[in-house]
């Protein structure tokens, strides 16, 4: 449970980079979010995912 904590917490501070970083930036980019169709969205979280998991099967030493 520490450890998901900790992972948790580690996703958080870099999510909110972007916003704390580039305000502006990210209100542009929300903008371009809400102009997209919904299947478009659904293919990038799709693809987020699939990145994501591949990063964490590399950092848990499984190649």
């Amino acid at each position: 449970m520490k450890f998901f904590l900790c992972v948790l917490g580690m996703v958080m501070i870099v999510e909110g980079l972007p916003y704390f970083a580039f305000p502006n930036r990210m209100k542009e980019m929300v903008q371009v979010i809400l102009s997209l169709d919904e299947q478009r969205l659904r293919r990038f979280g799709f693809f987020l995912m699939l990145a994501g998991l591949g990063v964490v099967y590399l950092a848990m030493g499984a190649v």
